[in-house]
């Protein structure tokens, strides 16, 4: 088993699944409620150990009812929680996310405790981040604290992966540019990083290679349904996606990244580590819910036996 280290947000989704996204105003009547766990840190921890690598997760939490859930949610998939601490000043995160019959989703985040997570919090488990095979983040912690704890992963050798989600208000700074192994921006990201618009694949090329040239060795953009492109420095690469019928697409990009950063920790291509992403995501939106949707390897090598 390979070490993977996932700092970010832990939250607790309140979903409803009705007909269709409400407009400024409007009230929509009927649907379905249900309450499970979720948070980008957290639903990407999940798929990394589902794929079976030894996780742990670097977040925090509120000193309520949905902290300690997190908490026993995270220990039965075998999530390390060493270093989730309990914040006695913040609630824990929620995500309001409504869903509509074509699987699209709105969502709103309290982050709560997520953005307490400091600089000292990273100090406390920096023999496990310093150890590990790969580092994974996103951007629902403070930039301070992602941006160090970059650092002090490079600066180990170790690989570090940054998911850049939600799209950053602010450009990302130099330091932390340059700390990374790989970034993973999705379209609308892509485009704000890079300011050049990603409608078609030549611009999404060419948003690849201007984020690249910011300092990161190596980018990622995920395009949904049109799948995948890698520019690495050689020759740009993409791979196609998986048709499927899509049911929830909540949390389909942190399951890609979680099992992308899982392969990558287990010495595999990029291009491997992006079809078996690939793989995972397909069939995660093909479920209801965050966290309970991310399959287990066994579930990806079945789908690939079939498709």
């Amino acid at each position: 088993m390979k070490n993977i280290v996932v700092i970010g947000s832990s939250n607790t989704d309140m979903v409803v699944k009705t007909s269709h996204l409400p407009a400024g105003g409007e009230t929509v009547l009927g649907g379905t409620f249900f309450m499970n766990a979720g948070g980008k840190g957290a639903n990407q921890a999940v798929a990394a150990a589902r794929y079976g690598n030894r996780v742990v997760f670097v977040a925090k939490t509120g000193d309520d009812l949905f902290g300690k859930q997190v908490l026993k949610s995270l220990k039965e998939d075998n999530i390390v929680t060493d270093y989730v601490f309990v914040d006695k000043e913040n609630p824990s995160g929620v995500a309001l996310i409504t869903i509509d019959s074509e699987a699209e989703n709105c969502i709103v985040v309290a982050p709560g405790a997520n953005m307490a997570l400091s600089p000292a919090d990273i100090d406390v488990a920096a023999e496990e981040i310093r150890n590990a095979d790969v580092l994974l983040m996103q951007l629902e912690s403070p930039v301070e604290t992602v941006t160090y704890a970059a650092k002090m992963a490079a600066e180990a050798g170790v690989p570090v992966i940054l998911n850049p989600a939600p799209a950053p208000a602010e450009p990302l700074s130099e330091e932390l540019l340059k700390s990374l192994y790989l970034i993973t921006p999705n379209r609308s990201e892509a485009s704000r990083l890079s300011g050049i618009e990603v409608k078609d694949m030549e611009s999404a090329y060419r948003a690849a290679k201007a984020i690249r040239d910011m300092g990161p060795k190596c980018v990622i953009i995920t395009l949904g349904s049109e799948g995948s492109l890698l520019d690495d420095g050689t020759m740009p690469m993409r791979v196609e996606a998986l048709k499927v019928e899509a049911v929830d697409t909540t949390a389909a990009g942190d399951t890609y990244n979680g099992v992308l950063a899982s392969v990558i920790a287990e010495g595999r291509s990029l291009i491997e580590a992006m079809r078996e992403a690939n793989v995972a995501a397909a069939i995660s939106v093909t479920r209801m819910g965050a966290q309970p949707a991310a399959p287990t390897r066994e579930e990806i090598n079945e789908m690939k036996k079939r498709k």
